[in-house]
This record gives structure tokens, C-alpha cells and sequence, in this order.
């Protein structure tokens, strides 16, 4: 348990609370910093292969801590961005967003930088930061019309207007809305059905899906060389997989 996270870790998921609840999990420097190394302990660990991430009490996260800031507090270096996630690009393990509440500016930055979104029906998501004077500059205003097209996401980004979970499945960047006491067994649930495939053949398959988003030809995309599928085709699991199914087992996978 760190200051501002608590983390636990079993069945290879790391299970990530933001711990700020008496300011609605808003980060500030420190408790940016601190998830930051949480998630590179998670990318370094070969025996964690998915993380959760959620708030403590009513919040998933309000965004950036301005009570914070314009109180002039202690300020670090946070290269990885808000939640340790919006500023990491080389993350190849899937990361779930278990969106408990509100999810506001950077709070719902850190979970359109996660690859799955499950919210409780007490979620809350926007970007408010134009009705202060700001913008949504951790990737907000980047990923979010990346994910639902830009004409439905500055009609969140251009008003500011708060969305519901069940709109927000709607417009495609929440994967399933669940009653609130079922959210943490409904992440759990997506964890461990990802946890049932290859670890190796996950990783590639979320690099390269990425990469090809950032590729403006379907066959660039196609041909291109990737580090991770390499590193997949050389694994035991590779042999494993098709072994496992011709032995009509369930397979074990090693993760190497």
C-alpha cells in the first residue's frame, strides 16, 4: 500500500485503487508520481498480465487536483502522466478501467488510456476543462475522437456536458455498464477471460492493434514488422497453445 494507491496482486492481476477519496481521487504531483511506479512495477513483473484500475469511496478520479495547485503544493516530475498512464505509450499488458463514479478531466483521461472501460451505473465521465479556462491536454483531446470519431467527441470536448455510462456505451468508449456493487466482479470477470489466453499472444495483439492505428495505410500496417509478434512466434507458448487444443486440455501458459 503506497500513500496515495492501494495494490493487490493475484492470479496475475494487479488491482490498482486510487486512494484520495476525501478529494474525490483528484491527483496531484505525488500521487501521480507514485502510480507511475506502480505501473512500471506492473510492466516489469513478468507475473502480473492485466491491471485494474479504480478509485476508493464515491470517485473514480475528478481529474487534476486544482485545490492543489492553486495552493501552491510540492510539484515533481510525472513523465508517465496522470493515473501513471496518459503519457505511457510502451505499455503492451492490457490495463482495465473499473470507472466506479465520477470521471472528470484527467480522471477520464486516465481511463480512455486503459484498452477497456467498465462502469458502474454511478459513473460520471467529461471533459470540463474549457468551462475553467483549460483543456484536455493528458490525451483527452486525442484518444477520445480516436475511439468515437471526432464528430460524437467534441460533442462531449466542445460543451463539456457531463455523459452517463449508458451513454457512454453508446458512443462506444464503455465496454459494459453493470450495477455499481457488481463492478469490481464484472473487471475481475474481463481480467480473467483475458488471463485465459496466451500472455504473449495478448501483448502482441494490443501492440499491434495500436500501431496500425497510427498507420495511415492498411498495408503498411500489414507488412510492418513487430518486436512483440516476434517475440511471440519464439515462445514456448506458441508450442503450447496448438498442443493444448490437440490434446484436448486446457493450456498452460507460461507467459515466456
Amino acid at each position: 500500500m503506497g500513500e496515495y494507491s492501494i495494490v493487490e496482486k493475484a492470479n496475475h492481476v494487479m488491482t490498482v485503487r486510487i486512494n484520495r477519496p476525501d478529494r474525490l481521487n483528484a491527483l496531484h504531483p505525488l500521487a501521480n508520481a507514485e502510480l507511475g511506479q506502480v505501473f512500471d512495477d506492473f510492466a516489469a513483473d513478468d507475473d502480473l498480465w492485466v491491471a485494474i484500475i479504480t478509485g476508493e469511496g464515491r470517485g473514480f478520479s475528478a481529474g487534476n487536483d486544482l485545490r492543489y495547485q492553486a495552493e501552491g503544493g510540492e510539484r515533481v516530475p510525472t513523465p508517465r502522466g496522470f493515473g501513471g498512464l496518459t503519457s505511457r505509450f510502451d505499455m503492451n499488458k492490457p490495463v482495465i478501467a473499473a470507472v466506479n463514479g465520477v470521471a472528470m478531466g484527467g480522471g477520464f483521461e486516465i481511463a480512455l488510456a486503459c484498452d477497456l472501460i467498465i462502469a458502474s451505473e454511478s459513473a460520471k465521465f467529461a471533459l470540463p476543462e474549457p468551462k475553467v479556462g483549460l483543456a484536455a491536454l493528458a490525451g483527452g483531446l486525442n484518444r477520445l475522437p480516436r475511439q468515437i470519431g471526432p464528430k460524437r467527441a467534441l460533442g462531449m470536448i466542445l460543451t463539456g456536458r457531463h455523459v452517463s455510462p449508458e451513454e457512454g456505451l453508446q458512443l462506444g468508449f464503455v465496454n459494459e455498464v453493470v450495477p455499481h456493487d457488481e463492478l469490481m466482479d464484472a473487471a475481475q470477470r474481463w481480467a480473467k477471460m483475458i488471463c485465459e489466453c496466451a500472455p504473449l499472444s495478448i501483448r502482441a495483439s494490443k501492440d499491434v492493434v495500436y500501431k496500425s492505428l497510427d498507420s495511415a495505410s492498411l498495408q503498411d500496417a500489414m507488412e510492418a514488422k513487430y518486436d512483440t509478434v516476434m517475440e511471440m512466434v519464439g515462445s514456448l507458448d506458441f508450442i503450447e497453445g496448438p498442443k493444448a487444443f490437440s490434446e484436448k486440455r486446457a493450456p498452460n501458459w507460461q507467459g515466456k
